[in-house]
């Protein structure tokens, strides 16, 4: 038996073209519609279980970020002083209530005491006549006066009493006494300030003062 020989029939015109065409597309429609039938058809899938860790805290002393050191204007601002509050006015009431205390006087200065020039020991007497003293003046005797036979006027002297401590300072005005033994004659008020004036006179100690 003579074997058959299958042959491909071939469509050579544009309508049978066509038709192929329709044919494949139909095919293709189909099985793209199918596929998402059955991918709808799926079941959903389970959502995911993230478990959440505990957040830890931020550090406290964290690092201050290169912005923030590298800002010349942060870095040169100075911070502001914090104003100090007034006192309350019951403070100030109560200072005021205080008892004020007046301010110190300046101490005065202290004078420099006068420069001993001589010294030396001798009887003293005193007189009391009203007469005109050898420099011009009027006797006063009661003034710290004295006469000396050779100091210059107006010459200061302290005399004091050994036998109590007591001195005074005169001024050489006159001249005299013409006495042995006596180097000076007091006024009578000089004389009872160092010693009682019934004595008439004594031994005393005297300080030329320059």
């Amino acid at each position: 038996m003579a074997a058959r020989h299958l042959r491909t029939r071939k469509f050579s015109s544009p309508a049978a073209i066509a038709a192929t065409a329709a044919v494949g597309v139909a095919l293709a429609v189909g099985g793209t519609v199918g596929a998402v039938r059955l991918t709808s058809a799926e079941p959903p899938a389970e959502p995911a279980v993230v478990e959440t860790l505990p957040s830890t805290p931020a550090p406290t002393s964290a690092a201050p970020s290169p912005s923030a050191s590298a800002s010349p204007s942060a870095s040169l601002s100075p911070s502001p002083k914090a104003t100090p509050s007034p006192k309350a006015s019951r403070t100030q009431a109560a200072s005021r209530s205080k008892a004020r205390t007046a301010s110190p006087s300046p101490t005065a200065k202290k004078t420099s005491s006068p420069k001993v020039v001589d010294s030396g020991s001798c009887g003293a007497s005193f007189y009391a006549e009203g007469q005109m003293t050898a420099n011009g003046e009027t006797f006063n005797p009661n003034a710290l006066t004295a006469a000396h036979k050779t100091l210059p006027f107006n010459t200061k002297v302290r005399v004091t009493n050994p036998d109590n401590g007591k001195s005074v300072v005169v001024r050489i005005n006159d001249r005299g006494p013409f006495i042995d033994g006596r180097c000076l004659d007091l006024s009578r008020a000089a004389f009872a300030t160092i010693a009682a004036t019934s004595l008439g006179h004594v031994n005393v100690r005297y300080e030329v003062l320059g």
